[in-house]
C-alpha cells in the first residue's frame, strides 16, 4: 500500500476583500433583502419549483409580494416553506447564513476532530443510542489520542446518547466521548439482549479545521491468480483528482486485472470527479455520454452532458479498461457515489455488495445573491447563500438513481462488534467481494447482525450528501 496524503489547515480561510465585512457592519441587508434573494432564486433554479405552488407564478411581480415575505419569520423559514416533501424526496436542499464556511466544506475543508462514526441502536424501540469509530482521518486530534476502528462509545460529556440527543451533543466543537465495551451475552447472533459496559475511559476531542484526502486506503491483492485492485474512496473532492489518477497508475503498472471500489463511506461530492473516476475504471468509452444534468423547465439550455473522457486538466487518464467492477456501497453511500454506479452500469456490469444505498440523484450548486447569481459581483451587504436541489442526474439511458436507493446484489451489512480491518482481506464487506470475486458468481455467504444503523457523522454536517455541479 502507498503512503496517502493529507492537508491540515491551520488558519481558517477568511475574506480577502477588507471591504467585505465593513459593508456587512455599515450596511447590512434587511431580513426582508434576504428573503426576496432566497424567493427569486428558488423560482429561478429550484428543480421542483413545477410541484410548488409559490412557484409556479412569479410572486416577486405580485401586489402583495412585501406582506408575503413578512409573513415569513426568517429567510430560513420562507426557504424552508419552498421545499419539495422535505422528508421524502428533497431531503438536502440547503440554506447558509455563511458562504465562507460552505464553500470551504464543499472543497473538502471542514471542522473535524478525525473520528469518522457511525451511530446505532440495538432496535427500534430502544431510544439509547451508541457510537462506533468507523475509520480515523490522520494527524488529528482523535489520532493523537489513540482511538481506532471499532472502539464504542455511550456517551458524551457525561450525558447517555439518546435518540432525542445525539445531534445537540455530538455537534459541539469541543466534546468528551465515554468509551465502552460491547457484550453479546453469549448469543452471537441475536442483538435483543446485547448491551454497552463502561469501561471508565474518557477522551476529549477538539474539532479544527481540516482537508481530508478522500483517497484512504488502496491496495492490490492477487486472487486465485488475478491482480485484484482495492480502493476507498471517501469523498468526491475535485483537488484530489490528481492523486486520484495517481492510484489509478499504480494499479495499471501491477497489472490490476479486477477491481473493488469501496464507497461505503462516501456521501457524494463533484459531478466531475465522479466522471473522472469512471473513465478511470474504464477507458474504451471516451467521448460517450456518462451522465447528464437535467435542470427546470426554465432552465433547459443549462441542461449538459458529462463524457467518458481519457484525460483532465491537461493529464492523461489511467484507465483500466475493465468491463465490470466491484462496488462497496451502503446506507451511507449517496449522490455522486450512487451516479457512478447507475452511470458505469449503462456501460459494465457493476456488482454492489453491502446495502441499499441513501437514494439521490439531484445535483446542487452555491446560489449566490448576485445578477447572474454566481461567485462575481455577489452581494456585500450579507453572506446568504443557497444549495438547493437544481438538476437530476441521469444514465446514458435516461435513468435516475430511485428515491428509495440501489439495491445490493449481495447484501451485507457491517457488524459494529466485528469491523475488522479496513483494507484487510478478511475485513466482512471486502472479505465479501472477493469471495464474489474468486467464486466467479454474485452471492456470499456472510450475513449482517441486525443493529439498526441510524446515521453518521456527514448527518451532522449541515450539507453532507451533496452532489455538485461543477
Amino acid at each position: 500500500m502507498k503512503p496517502l496524503r493529507f492537508i491540515i489547515l491551520n488558519l481558517l480561510v477568511l475574506c480577502t476583500l477588507n471591504s467585505c465585512f465593513e459593508d456587512l457592519d455599515d450596511n447590512p441587508a434587511t431580513d426582508q433583502d434576504i428573503k426576496d434573494f432566497v424567493y427569486r432564486a428558488m423560482f429561478d433554479w429550484y428543480i421542483y419549483k413545477d410541484e410548488m405552488p409559490q412557484l409556479q407564478t412569479n410572486r416577486a411581480e405580485s401586489s402583495d409580494y412585501d406582506s408575503y415575505l413578512n409573513s415569513f419569520s426568517s429567510p430560513e423559514n420562507l426557504f424552508e416553506s419552498l421545499i419539495y416533501e422535505r422528508q421524502t424526496i428533497d431531503r438536502f436542499s440547503a440554506i447558509t447564513d455563511d458562504y465562507f464556511a460552505l464553500e470551504q466544506q464543499l472543497n473538502g475543508t471542514s471542522y473535524h476532530n478525525g473520528m469518522e462514526y457511525g451511530l446505532f441502536r440495538f432496535s427500534s424501540t430502544d431510544t439509547d443510542v451508541y457510537g462506533y469509530v468507523r475509520y480515523i482521518l490522520p494527524s488529528t486530534d482523535a489520532e493523537n489520542k489513540g482511538l481506532v476502528r471499532g472502539d464504542i462509545f455511550h456517551s458524551v460529556n457525561g450525558t447517555q446518547l439518546t435518540i432525542n440527543n445525539y445531534r445537540t451533543l455530538l455537534g459541539t466543537n469541543s466534546y468528551t466521548i465515554a468509551l465502552g465495551s460491547y457484550d453479546d451475552n453469549g448469543t452471537p447472533n441475536d442483538v435483543t439482549d446485547d448491551f454497552i459496559s463502561d469501561i471508565n475511559q474518557q477522551i476529549q476531542l477538539t474539532k479544527v479545521p481540516y482537508t481530508e484526502n478522500p483517497v484512504y486506503d488502496y491496495d492490490v491483492f492477487n486472487i486465485g491468480g488475478e491482480q485484484v485492485g482495492y480502493l476507498m474512496y471517501n469523498g468526491f473532492t475535485g483537488d484530489f483528482n490528481n492523486q486520484l489518477n495517481d492510484v489509478f497508475g499504480y494499479f495499471s503498472s501491477n497489472g490490476v486485472q479486477k477491481l473493488v471500489l469501496d464507497l461505503r463511506y462516501n456521501p457524494g461530492g463533484s459531478v466531475n470527479s465522479a466522471r473522472l473516476l469512471g473513465s478511470m475504471i474504464t477507458g474504451q468509452f471516451n467521448g460517450d455520454a456518462f451522465s447528464s444534468l437535467n435542470y427546470n423547465d426554465q432552465k433547459q439550455n443549462f441542461n449538459s452532458t458529462y463524457n467518458f473522457t481519457n484525460s483532465f486538466n491537461g493529464t492523461s487518464i489511467n484507465s483500466l479498461n475493465l468491463n465490470k467492477v466491484y462496488v462497496i456501497a451502503t446506507g451511507s453511500s449517496a449522490s455522486a457515489s450512487e451516479m457512478v454506479i447507475n452511470s458505469l452500469s449503462s456501460y459494465i456490469e457493476v456488482v454492489h455488495i453491502g446495502k441499499n444505498t441513501v437514494g439521490k440523484s439531484q445535483a446542487s450548486s452555491i446560489i449566490y445573491d448576485s445578477p447572474d447569481y454566481g461567485r462575481q459581483n455577489v452581494n456585500p451587504t450579507h453572506t446568504y447563500a443557497l444549495l438547493p436541489l437544481i438538476a437530476i442526474t441521469r444514465n446514458a439511458e435516461g435513468l435516475a438513481v430511485p428515491n428509495s436507493g440501489l439495491v445490493p446484489d449481495v447484501e451485507i451489512g457491517e457488524k459494529v462488534n466485528d469491523l475488522g480491518s479496513i483494507g484487510n482481506q478478511m475485513e466482512p464487506l471486502l472479505a465479501a467481494a472477493l469471495q464474489v470475486i474468486e467464486n466467479g458468481g454474485r452471492q456470499a455467504a456472510l450475513t449482517s447482525k441486525g443493529h439498526e444503523i441510524i446515521g453518521d457523522n456527514h448527518d451532522l454536517e449541515p450539507n453532507s450528501q451533496i452532489m455538485i455541479a461543477d
